[in-house]
């Protein structure tokens, strides 16, 4: 009777270990990486204001998109998003995160925060003049944030699930 109770209790205790990793969303860490998603997306992405987040991005930046393939450096993913996402104002991309999706979880190494994993579902948008916004697909992210030097740098970035 008592193994069984232990065994319970072991198994109880390791099923709800993930739920209490997430960090809570009025946390320093949850608001501090949301600001950054912020930067990263509402002024780089929607506002094409590169100089306002190329200082988060990684200079080994691996970023997965199951779109549009891979990108291996900091460099190649700038110019991605000037020749792409910053290039038409007349058919310009958009971004809103799904606040509510948002979750984010601390990386410690002997006990000391080293990083962060950052995940959630975003929809994209069509801006074309004299229309109104339209959406063409919605995915999910996941980011590993590195603090280096007491600075939050992006690491690796997943896109995936695209759906329109």
């Amino acid at each position: 009777m008592v193994i069984k109770a232990f065994l319970y209790s072991f198994f109880a205790f390791f099923i709800t270990l993930p739920v209490l990793s997430q960090e809570a969303r009025d946390s320093e860490l949850f608001q501090t990486l949301k600001k950054k998603d912020s930067l990263l997306f509402d002024a780089g992405f929607n506002h094409c204001d590169i100089a306002a987040f190329e200082h988060l991005i990684s200079e080994d930046l691996e970023f997965y998109h199951d779109q549009g393939g891979l990108t291996t450096n900091k460099k190649d993913f700038l110019n991605n998003v000037r020749n792409n996402i910053c290039s038409s104002p007349n058919k310009k991309p958009f971004r809103k995160l799904d606040a509510e999706s948002l979750q984010v979880y601390p990386l410690y190494q002997n006990g000391k925060l080293y990083g962060a994993i950052q995940k959630g579902r975003h929809d994209f948008f069509i801006k074309e003049p004299g229309k109104e916004l339209y959406q063409t697909s919605t995915a999910l992210f996941t980011h590993v944030w590195l603090l280096e030097d007491e600075k939050w740098i992006l690491k690796r970035v997943l896109s995936y699930d695209h759906k329109g």
